[in-house]
């Protein structure tokens, strides 16, 4: 028997994909190019709005003898026991390699945003999380676990990273984001995708492009990023993790910018995307974004124009189930309305990553684990560490943390006793297992309150609750106050319910008017100062809320962003004083609830001055965060002042631990362009490095500074780097500078090409 050359694994992956598709007839093709849910709901109860009308009907034996693209979220939807799911999806798997002329399987993919969200998997820190650990290394370690995990059942797919830059925090998927920064958003998101890619999951990088600019804050609303944000802030994390990551996938936004959706736009998902970026992966569609053409964009009077309009863009696959990519689309072609080439180039792009994937090899076998552990002790030990670098402190201004091992605390408020205060929208106990309320929670997540019993065994803590998460319920807070009188200290834990669509106060569609706590949060809190006894507040959110009403009225301000499973643990731990904090801001905490949006990547006019009564600067700005120990910054080096644009520069400092216990300090390093081309934010991040010091130690960072780290877009749309004047500035935040360099650039203006550099390489030596 001679075997056909696309079955072939020593012939090129290209060679055996021509030969593939050159057998295929245009169903078998085109069933390449969609996902099926088996497991949607029909009914209108689903996960998501419009699944319901977004579902179409098929016969589902009668669909796999074309073949199939994806299978979604088969652990996902339901909970299920992970060594069953592995089998269904195994068994699933085989019917639909013996059902096609090819024996081709689907391809499996789930969410992974905060860990697989599967019944029994591992919960980790939200990505904001990620983002305030300042540690690419620790996520690029976590995204390996999860990677893991998501191989041993049977998934090919991960739809993560969102590498969403903040622009306005009260959008309700802030959470999912790394931080309000685009350099600290592709450095970590890059690592991420590195994790993921290693254990041979396709990452997928979303939402692309300009989701987190939607107007008002609103979910799926229009963007108004004008050319420049857009080049400058939206797209530089996408840019990097596909360079530098190795991402072999990316999910089309919802949004639309300009008036065209990013779901039929061929200037971002080809042009750009691909002719000038060089991907060569596959665009998959956000769910039921094809569909959106018609319903919400209303770009398309037809599902065969939404078809044609998203396949033209380069979207090459459907999801979450076929409903524009099958017979709508098949019928279009065979009338001589959608071409098909288009097709042909889809279904090549995905047959060539399950080539990659080892899906086309004759000896393909689905594999089975007998018994499959996905909260595995190792995988707690990293959702631990970095659940304990996540914490950020705030305030401590009279040392009041941490607290005594024998005090009396009243640990008061709605986020203390909940387990589900730890975990974000995409955590599989918020987002799947609200629908089935007879389903235990399947990991151990302990709560606030029973971590600081146990870290502090001697003290002796009562509890209230105060008043519930959301509800305006004033009737508990009475109780509080009274257990406050009677202790010490108070802990007040508050922040907010994840969940989806209104379902919560943070998560995707739960987008607020302001930043004000949730519900009777603030009045609760301010009862409790009122008390006059000491209150640690301690804040479990998806997003930074307002808190200058109680600023230098509070003992401590502790900030966690849904730190997950392991942040009960953690969290106690910064409290009692076994965890330093050394997490640092990813999103500015504003002073006031109103004036949004606000980031700090603000030009002159977005800085607080004379012409306007609003104060925008915020309370506690990006980077911040202290510690239990002191750092001095000593021996700042760079070899001169004068530079070519297309030249490089190092700076250099010693960080000494001047404390008397182990801490972690970052050095940041933000540029400041005094005159440019067009305007520019006032100082920027283009570099940091954590350092984990023992009490005297020391270390030297050195920073590689290269001019594309400059480049901005001018106003011709080119990326340049300018000749003039910089600064190169080392702060503890984006508002503490310690050091500046001044560098004078000279030369042309240069102009850059994709090739660029995107990161500023750091050196760590050891320092005498």
């Amino acid at each position: 028997m001679t075997t056909a050359p696309w079955r072939d694994p020593a012939l090129p992956a290209a060679a055996r994909v021509d030969d593939l598709l050159s057998r295929m007839t245009l169903e078998e093709k085109t069933a390449q190019l969609y996902g099926v849910w088996v497991g949607a709901e029909t009914d209108g109860d689903g996960v998501a709005p419009h699944q319901h009308d977004m579902t179409a009907d098929y016969d589902w034996d009668e669909l796999i003898t074309r073949g199939l693209g994806q299978l979604t979220r088969s652990f996902g939807t339901a909970p299920v026991d992970p060594a069953l799911g592995a089998r269904a999806l195994a068994r699933a798997q085989r019917r639909i390699a013996a059902a096609g002329r090819f024996g081709i399987p689907a391809v499996a993919h789930e969410e992974c945003l905060a860990g697989f969200t599967a019944w029994r998997a591992t919960a980790y820190p939200v990505p904001l999380a990620w983002g305030a650990a300042f540690d690419p290394p620790l996520v690029e370690e976590m995204a390996r676990h999860i990677g893991r995990d998501l191989r041993a059942v049977g998934v090919h797919q991960g739809l993560a990273p969102v590498l969403d830059v903040v622009r306005d925090p009260r959008w309700g998927r802030v959470e999912e984001t790394i931080g309000e920064d685009p350099y600290l958003v592709g450095t970590v998101g890059t690592a991420y995708v590195r994790g993921l890619e290693s254990a041979g999951i396709v990452a997928t990088l979303k939402h692309f492009a300009g989701y987190a600019s939607s107007v008002g804050a609103r979910n799926l609303a229009p963007v108004r990023a004008g050319t420049r944000e857009f080049a400058d802030v939206t797209l530089p994390p996408f840019e990097m993790a596909l360079r530098e990551g190795g991402a072999r996938s990316v999910m089309a936004a919802y949004t639309e910018r300009d008036g065209v959706p990013a779901s039929a736009d061929p200037e971002l998902l080809t042009r750009l995307l691909r002719e000038e970026w060089g991907f060569t992966g596959t665009v998959v569609a956000d769910y039921f974004g094809i569909g959106f053409l018609q319903t919400l964009h209303r770009v398309a009077g037809t599902p065969a124009r939404a078809a044609h309009l998203a396949l033209e863009a380069g979207i090459d696959v459907e999801l979450p189930t076929v409903k524009y990519y099958g017979d709508v689309l098949i019928a279009a072609v065979r009338a001589g309305e959608v071409p098909e080439e288009l097709i042909d180039r889809a279904a090549r792009r995905v047959l060539l990553q399950k080539c990659e994937l080892g899906l086309l090899d004759e000896d393909w076998r689905p594999e089975t684990p007998e018994r499959i552990d996905l909260d595995s002790a190792a995988n707690r030990a990293v959702a631990r560490r970095l659940a304990e670098q996540s914490v950020v402190l705030l305030d401590n201004p009279d040392g009041l943390l941490p607290l005594p091992p024998d005090t009396r605390i009243a640990v008061v408020g709605p986020r203390a006793a909940d387990a589900l205060a730890m975990l974000g929208c995409y955590s599989f106990p918020s987002h799947v297992l609200t629908h089935h309320p007879e389903a235990e929670l399947g990991i151990e997540i302990p709560t606030l309150l029973e971590s600081l019993r146990a870290e502090l065994p001697d003290a002796k803590v009562t509890y209230a609750e105060g008043c519930p998460v959301s509800d305006p319920d004033t009737t508990g807070i009475e109780e509080a106050v009274a257990r406050t009188a009677e202790a010490d200290v108070c802990v007040a834990v508050l922040g907010d319910r994840a969940g989806l669509f209104g379902r919560g106060t943070s998560g995707e569609g739960c987008d607020v008017a302001d930043l004000r706590l949730p519900g009777a949060q603030g009045e609760l809190l301010d009862a409790l100062v009122a008390t006059g006894v000491p209150v640690v507040l301690v804040l479990l959110t998806g997003r930074p809320y307002a808190l200058g009403r109680w600023h230098g009225r509070l003992g401590a301000v502790v900030q966690a962003f849904f730190p997950g499973e392991e942040g009960g643990p953690a969290v106690a731990g910064v409290l009692a004083g076994r965890v330093n904090p050394s997490g640092r801001l990813p999103v500015s905490v504003p002073r006031a609830p109103g004036g949004q949006p606000w980031t700090y990547l603000q030009p002159p006019l977005g800085l607080a001055g004379e012409v306007s009564n609003l104060d925008p600067t915020p309370l506690y700005p990006f980077g911040h965060g202290r510690s239990y120990t002191t750092f001095a910054w000593e021996d700042v080096d760079g070899p001169g002042t004068g530079l070519g644009t297309d030249g490089s520069y190092d700076l250099s400092l010693t960080v000494r631990n001047t404390g008397d216990r182990a801490g972690a300090d970052v050095v940041q390093l933000y540029l400041h362009d005094p005159v440019a081309d067009v305007t520019r934010p006032d100082v920027r991040l283009i570099g940091y490095q954590r350092l984990e010091l023992p009490a005297g130690g020391s270390a030297r960072v050195t920073f590689h500074f290269h001019t594309d780290l400059s480049a901005f877009t001018d106003r011709a749309g080119r990326r340049v780097v300018e000749p003039g004047d910089l600064e190169l500035r080392l702060g503890t935040s984006s508002a503490d500078v310690r050091h500046t360099a001044r560098l004078s650039l000279t030369g042309p203006v240069r102009v850059l090409g994709p090739d660029r550099r995107l990161c500023c390489e750091t050196r760590v030596s050891a320092s005498g």
